[in-house]
């Protein structure tokens, strides 16, 4: 024990704290600065809800098919490299996105993003639990608040940027070499040595096999589903706030376009709230009670602005959903990984993989109900999430005594 809190105040340790801390804010920013421009891409691009729907799906659809592969590169370079080498590129396909002329040329441009993002965001991690594991305690939960205050950033960039009257192409390449500085200067400070030394750090870099679920029997596979789909859930709704927010405030509720980006803000920004609290919350309720309450403020919060909808109460229904969800994903995470039946990492590694359908299914269903009816009645995918947790918690951990 002393021995953990001394490596803990190491300087070296505290310096890699913070240029984990700058790699997870640059991710949640650089994305964040294109998705106040949906809007206006959308309409120089003249294509229906459907058809942006399925364009912007190319993001997680890269994500996934590109997954896999992010486990091999970091043993290969190193954490740190693949998620500094990955922040470059996602720049690289966020400002082609932003440049596209055709709608091929977008989802194309978001299908490498989100590739190069799925490195970053597995890389990162990897070496954030190493961090984690120098400190000898919890403090990966701090990372993911600092990728909310980073979404945060960039999105205020972006409505920023419209509101001064800021060339698309201009900005977006502005936020790419900022960024890609601040990663580039952190890579600097992170830790130094292969992911896989000493043994310890093995499991925590590399993807774990996969194993049998029928071989972790009966129960385990039926909680490994819910625990799969309460994140997914989390997805669903995060989906929600990023492609749609900007758009239902500004063509359906007539939002000034500076305005209409304050909805992916509130989200963001009420989500950030909930994951500070959210450690504190759980050790005294319970993982189950955090997200049962959080479902239901995100099923009323959002089904009431959908019910009534204006500018400003819509606004607040984004940041209850927000807030709602803060804690799902980690909390699916954290009961997957300690699921009995399965080898060490395994459970988390499915909740993780699967857990992207949520980001690639909504955008397109979205679409496709929006165009058959309204964006309106599209996001009652919002508060359906809600109530999907409520019924699902069940299988998340009680009350610790």
């Amino acid at each position: 024990m002393t021995v953990d809190v001394l490596r803990a105040a190491a300087p070296a340790d505290r310096r890699a704290r913070v240029a984990v801390a700058v790699l997870f804010f640059t991710n949640g920013a650089l994305f964040a600065n294109l998705l106040p421009r949906y809007p206006q891409i959308k309409a120089d691009l003249g294509i229906g809800n459907a058809a942006y729907g399925l364009a912007v799906a190319a993001f997680p659809a890269g994500a996934i098919a590109a997954g896999l592969a992010a486990g091999v590169l970091v043993r290969r370079f190193g954490s740190a490299r693949v998620a500094v080498g990955g922040t470059l590129l996602t720049g690289v396909g966020i400002l082609g996105a932003g440049l596209a002329e055709s709608v091929a040329v977008f989802a194309a441009a978001l299908f490498l993003a989100g590739a190069m993002d799925a490195f970053t965001d597995v890389a990162q991690n990897a070496h954030g639990l190493r961090v984690q594991r120098r400190y000898g305690r919890s403090i990966i939960n701090s990372f993911h608040a600092i990728w909310s205050v980073g979404a945060v950033t960039g999105g205020s960039m972006a409505a920023g940027a419209i509101a001064l009257g800021v060339p698309r192409g201009w900005h977006l390449l502005f936020s790419a070499l900022v960024f890609a500085v601040a990663a580039c200067v952190a890579l600097r400070y992170c830790l130094p040595g292969p992911d896989t030394e000493p043994a310890e750090e093995a499991t925590g870099s590399g993807a774990p096999a996969a194993t049998s679920v029928p071989a972790a029997g009966r129960r385990t596979a039926y909680v490994l589903a819910a625990l799969v789909l309460i994140a997914t859930a989390g997805t669903l709704v995060e989906d929600a706030g990023s492609s749609w927010a900007t758009l239902y405030l500004s063509d359906s509720l007539h939002a000034a376009v500076a305005l209409a980006a304050s909805g992916y803000v509130a989200l963001v920004g009420a989500q950030f709230v909930g994951r500070l609290l959210g450690d504190r919350l759980v050790d005294r309720f319970g993982q189950r009670t955090v997200a049962r309450s959080g479902a239901l403020i995100t099923a009323v919060g959002m089904g009431l602005a959908l019910a009534v909808p204006t500018v400003p109460g819509t606004v607040l229904g984004f940041a209850a959903a927000g807030f709602g969800v803060a804690t799902l994903v980690p909390a699916a995470m954290h009961e997957a990984d300690e699921l009995p039946g399965l080898k060490p990492g395994s459970g988390l590694t499915i909740v993780s993989w699967l857990m992207r359908l949520g980001f690639l299914l909504s955008p397109p269903v979205v679409g496709l109900v929006a165009d058959a009816t309204s964006l309106r009645v599209g996001l009652l995918v919002v508060p359906f999430a809600g109530l999907l947790v409520l019924l699902l918690a069940g299988v998340l951990g009680a009350r610790r005594r």
